[in-house]
């Protein structure tokens, strides 16, 4: 008796590790998003483009005697180039930055709206400058 109640536990403890158990299994962890897709590598590059643009025709403008209408960025613009190329920077990194907070707080479709909108935004500032100067 002694010996078939050791091996009827043995039997019940060899089949228990056998035993799965799925409610209480951790769920598998979501997939990384990752920020530098195609998608945002292409909007970042068109408002990369759109920015210098902006510097450019802001120079020029400058240069026949307009006058920058954004208060924030009209101490960097009237240092010159240095000052203009500082001033794009800064609020090119503010850009990508803000799609970046999107990004890591999983916002994923108001960061493509983002920088979207930066993009479209920018086109109308240069779009402004160029007919100004015209």
């Amino acid at each position: 008796m002694k010996t078939l109640l050791t091996i009827l536990i043995l039997t019940v403890a060899v089949q228990a590790q056998s035993f799965k158990v799925t409610r209480f299994a951790i769920p598998d962890a979501p997939s990384k998003h990752p920020f530098w897709t195609v998608e945002n590598k292409i909007d970042a590059s068109m408002l990369a483009s759109l920015v210098a643009a902006d510097a450019i025709t802001t120079q020029r403008g400058l240069s026949e005697g307009y006058t920058e209408a954004n208060p924030l960025m009209r101490p960097f613009v009237t240092r010159g180039a240095a000052g203009e190329a500082a001033g794009s920077a800064i609020g090119f990194g503010a850009g990508i930055g803000v799609a970046y907070l999107l990004h890591r707080t999983h916002h994923y479709k108001s960061e493509r709206i983002a920088m979207r909108m930066m993009v479209a935004g920018e086109a109308g500032f240069v779009a402004n400058n160029i007919i100004a100067i015209r």
